[in-house]
């Protein structure tokens, strides 16, 4: 299934192997900048929270920049010198040491990020077919989920905060983690240029124009719509609503929650290769509306430990465990149709602003998600959010049949039809 997953092209494979050696990097610090800023460098809850409040506005503000350079001057020119800045950032922040230094680090890091995501997706695009496409993007998300939870695992067992050098240490790491993706890049000098002429999957004609032609796509602008119902009930849920249900209501311990980001992890890496192999040939937009029956049930299991919740310890803990794995399954299925669906409905001309705003989906939902989490969370017990995330999820399910009809069957993933064949003439008498 490994083998089948990796994509044909020895470019391809190279940057997938860039994403592992990253996103190692990125589990050694993703789950300590809070404590970071706070318990070691002094922040206040509040000013730390704004620090990474700032990070996601100054991205989610210049995503839609960065496709629109990704676009002119081709995908290489941008990820490169963002890789860099990105590397530059993560590793100043070991040299944090007021609320001032850390808005300002936090602003670099966020200028690099900011097309990162989209620009490596049009990298990938342009090394892969359609017909793999959706593979290679599903085993590029098990890689990433499998280098951030090797990162995590490394970074748990060392850092102390009573030892600041160790957190000083994870973030020169990770620096230099973003370096090798970039070194990589160097190694391959004519992947990721801007393509003479574009046009889509589908084969349309080339189209020209900025946003205003990728938000006049209909079926493209229903995508966009499902992906903001969906994350903003579902992945935005994780790190406010998810961890905050689990604890003040459900009544587990943070280790509960640990245990089960790493049940969620674990079931993305051991999962995704069996999910890739049973999607081929299937409907894409069969497979979304899945993953917003997934997503419903995972949080109405959390909804269930809640009404269990100190009256069973365990039964309570083994709730909430099962609603993140269950959620990681159904990421094993968001994660590749989602990018292979955007990009088989866009041009190569316009490539790195379909990306773009497809990033920007998760930014905008990470914005409302949180903000909304704790006011639901805190009416009726936490009944109303449970509510307000499965309603939003099964709406995102309707929304995902919709687009159905808008989509042809090789942008849907569908095989085409069979021509019937004319039938013989009947011999005369």
């Amino acid at each position: 299934m490994l083998r089948r997953a990796l994509p044909a092209r020895p470019e391809a494979r190279r940057i997938l192997a860039g994403t592992l050696f990253s996103a190692v990097g990125r589990g050694l610090t993703l789950p300590f900048l809070f404590i970071y800023l706070t318990d070691v460098r002094g922040l206040t809850d509040a000013r730390a929270g704004l620090v990474i409040g700032w990070f996601g506005a100054v991205t989610l503000a210049l995503s839609p920049l960065g496709g629109t350079l990704i676009d002119r001057y081709g995908a290489r020119r941008v990820v490169l010198p963002c890789l860099v800045v990105e590397a530059v950032g993560t590793g100043s922040l070991a040299l944090v040491d007021s609320t001032a230094s850390a808005f300002g680090v936090m602003t670099l890091i966020a200028v690099g990020s900011s097309a990162i995501w989209a620009g490596q997706n049009t990298i990938l695009a342009s090394l892969t077919g359609a017909d793999e496409r959706q593979r290679v993007f599903g085993l590029n998300f098990a890689l990433l989920n499998l280098g951030i939870g090797a990162g995590g695992l490394i970074s748990g067992a060392v850092v102390d905060v009573a030892r600041p050098v160790t957190f000083q240490a994870i973030y020169l790491l990770d620096a230099v983690s973003f370096l090798i993706p970039a070194l990589i890049l160097l190694t391959l000098p004519y992947v990721g240029r801007r393509p003479a002429t574009g046009t889509s999957d589908a084969g349309a004609a080339p189209a020209g124009g900025g946003y205003l032609t990728v938000l006049r796509d209909r079926p493209f602008r229903r995508l966009v719509i499902f992906g903001l119902v969906l994350t903003t009930c579902g992945y935005a849920q994780i790190e406010v609503g998810f961890a905050a249900y689990s604890v003040r209501v459900v009544e587990v311990t943070p280790r509960v929650v640990a245990w089960a980001l790493a049940a969620n992890t674990v079931m993305i890496v051991l999962s995704q290769l069996l999910v890739l192999r049973r999607l081929e040939g299937r409907s894409r937009t069969g497979a979304l509306a899945a993953v917003g029956g997934v997503f419903a049930a995972a949080w109405l299991v959390l909804g269930a430990a809640g009404l269990v919740g100190g009256g069973n310890a365990l039964l309570a803990a083994l709730g909430v465990v099962a609603c993140s794995a269950i959620f990681g399954f159904g990421e094993t299925m968001l994660s590749p149709v989602m990018p292979a669906l955007t990009n088989a409905l866009a041009t190569d001309e316009l490539r790195g602003r379909y990306n773009a705003m497809s990033s920007m989906i998760f930014g905008i939902s990470g914005v409302v998600g949180p903000v909304t989490a704790g006011p639901l969370i805190g009416a009726a017990d936490g009944r109303v959010w449970v509510a307000v995330v499965v309603g939003g999820c099964l709406v995102a399910s309707l929304l995902a049949l919709s687009l159905r009809p808008l989509l042809t069957p090789t942008q849907d993933g569908r095989p085409k039809p069979a021509p019937t064949p004319d039938p013989e003439p009947a011999p005369a008498a």
